[in-house]
């Protein structure tokens, strides 16, 4: 788009583009949200290119291949036929009208945003901008990140004088930015991705305007919010439910263990009531990108404002106690069988964050066992998604994946993650001593089986 073209004339321009299926979308980030979002827009027949600073993602894509387990080889093939190509070189983002950013945002050794992601992606395609494309951040973060990270960053680092379209801006020498919270479920196959409506808060009226109608292609619903920060925050709120709801539940869990009752059954039974109840169930910890990671967003944040979130903070500690929690649990479970944890030969089944998905991001099972290990346990794994386990951001276990037999060499066998794949009645025949932390065995009677 020109500078020189009309306000209405421009947003008008953009938006026939997008009707017409010809608008050129980047999304940088080719993980679990950029490329599920990039196979929308290219079933929607949008010329789409990826970009990403890995090599081997860059290769499976224009070969062809996936390298996520829910999204089938084939599914990427179709793809690529359809258009869909990916790449490193951050100049192409020159061609592009809007440009979707998906990159992580983890928290630092100190429980602090880490920013990096973002700041080196924003950096690599500032120099690229142009007149009237749209930037859109997808990746969750504290309220304010678009306008004062983002954006600053846009500006100060396109050789050219692009400055972000504010208030009734729509023309001259400035692009587009708005904010649209991913919503991704791994593993849920309940709801169908376009059927999650889609949040958008931009930077003015247009960029939501424009957003809308884009995003308006892939989703069914779209919701616009009054700013960037409103989006933001929304994100926050949906992940702080969850894992205010979870602490609670866990805690519960634990008070229920000491009193003997069984916490899945008041559960079951809770959420017979038709309304006022949502369940959510206890486990080993938290795990995924966001729910562990969100609240201690907003937490940071919030000090810029002298406030402090107990109520957050106490949720994301109960949470990151489950899995020494869980350790505790494999110690006393060996101690009633006369065994100690110190030279115990424990099997861990399931490392991934949840059940049926081929997700490490902040899964509990890495802390659980890096801390069997520190206490002298021989530990073991198996998940059907992980053949290796290597080195991440924070662990460095390389392992390798050993399969479910000769369960009996085993002093304890620990249910971590309960993929559907498991024979849990087997499990139980042939081991020693299961615990499990996922009531996977729910139905089993047997005195083998230590549920925690």
């Amino acid at each position: 788009m020109s500078s020189q073209t009309q306000p209405s004339a421009g947003l008008e321009r953009f938006r026939s583009r997008i009707e017409a299926r010809t608008a050129k979308v980047g999304i940088i980030g080719m993980g679990y949200v950029g490329l599920p979002l990039a196979l929308l827009f290219n079933e929607e027949r949008f010329p789409v290119t990826g970009f990403d600073v890995d090599a081997d993602k860059i290769q499976a894509l224009n070969e062809g291949r996936s390298y996520i387990y829910r999204i089938p080889k084939t599914e990427i093939a179709a793809a690529r036929a359809k258009g869909l190509s990916a790449t490193g070189d951050y100049s192409q983002v020159a061609d592009m009208d809007a440009v979707i950013i998906c990159v992580p945002t983890p928290l630092n050794e100190y429980r602090e945003p880490d920013l990096s992601y973002i700041r080196a992606t924003v950096e690599a395609i500032a120099p690229h901008l142009r007149t009237g494309q749209l930037v859109v951040l997808e990746s969750t973060t504290y309220p304010g990140t678009t306008e004062e990270v983002m954006t600053p960053i846009l500006e100060e680092r396109n050789p050219t004088g692009l400055k972000a379209a504010r208030g009734e801006q729509t023309d001259g020498n400035t692009f587009m930015v708005a904010f649209s919270p991913e919503r991704e479920d791994p593993g849920n196959d309940s709801v169908a991705r376009r059927d999650i409506p889609k949040v958008i808060g931009g930077l003015n009226k247009a960029a939501t305007e424009i957003a809308g109608a884009l995003y308006n292609c892939i989703f069914n619903r779209v919701v616009p919010v009054s700013s960037p920060a409103a989006a933001e925050m929304t994100k926050l709120l949906e992940n702080i439910y969850r894992c205010v709801n979870i602490a609670l539940v866990n805690e519960l869990k634990l008070l229920c263990l000491r009193m003997g009752i069984d916490i899945w059954e008041v559960i079951q039974a809770a959420s017979t009531k038709p309304f006022g109840f949502h369940p959510f169930y206890p486990g080993p910890g938290l795990g995924g990108h966001c729910i562990p990671v969100d609240p201690f967003y907003l937490s940071w944040k919030a000090k810029e404002f002298d406030f402090q979130t107990r109520f957050i903070e106490l949720a994301g500690e109960i949470n990151s106690a489950m899995p020494y929690h869980v350790v505790t649990s494999v110690a006393m479970a060996l101690n009633r069988h006369k065994k100690s944890l110190n030279g115990s030969k424990v099997l861990v089944l399931g490392v991934a964050y949840k059940r049926d998905i081929d997700d490490l991001r902040e899964s509990p099972a890495l802390t659980i066992i890096e801390e069997l290990q520190e206490q002298g346990a021989e530990v073991s794994y198996n998940d059907p998604y992980f053949p290796k386990v290597g080195r991440g951001r924070k662990y460095n276990l390389q392992m390798t994946c050993v399969p479910v037999e000769d369960l009996s060499q085993y002093d304890c066998v620990l249910i971590v993650t309960d993929h559907s794949d498991y024979d849990y009645p087997k499990i139980v025949r042939e081991s020693k001593l299961v615990v499990d932390t996922r009531n996977a065995t729910k139905g089993i009677k047997s005195e083998k089986i230590v549920r925690c």
